[in-house]
């Protein structure tokens, strides 16, 4: 699969694995196993490697909307929650990431036709 930015998908990935990890340390805390956020983090993960035109920007919605959704319980219960709310800021900081850093941004510049091949 092409990529117009090795370094960008380096980074993409990190995210994924942070996803992933994210999933598995809130599940250990909160005491369940999140068998459908991490298919989630996983389809993410499947679709930001592909470097597919604006998947990082509904990544970047998505973990900013968790976070923003999270972060009024997470400020007014800090003392318990300081976890939660550093997993907040890191979500905002991933998805700025996705927004705004050059080489995250030039490895989503991919069509249909270069994910998936040219059909004639």
């Amino acid at each position: 699969m092409k990529t117009n930015n090795d370094q960008g998908r380096l980074f993409t990935l990190g995210i994924t694995v942070y996803l992933i990890i994210k999933v598995i340390l809130n599940g250990i805390i909160g005491g369940y196993f999140d068998i459908g956020g991490i298919i989630v983090a996983l389809i993410f993960g499947a679709a930001m490697f592909t470097g597919l035109k604006y998947v990082n920007y509904a990544v970047a919605v998505y973990l900013v909307l968790i976070a923003v959704i999270h972060l009024p319980t997470n400020i007014a219960h800090i003392s318990s929650n300081w976890v939660y709310l550093l997993e907040g800021i890191i979500d905002i900081g991933c998805a700025a990431a996705l927004c705004f850093f050059l080489p995250i941004k030039e490895h989503f510049t991919n069509g249909w036709n270069d994910v998936f091949g040219k059909r004639s």
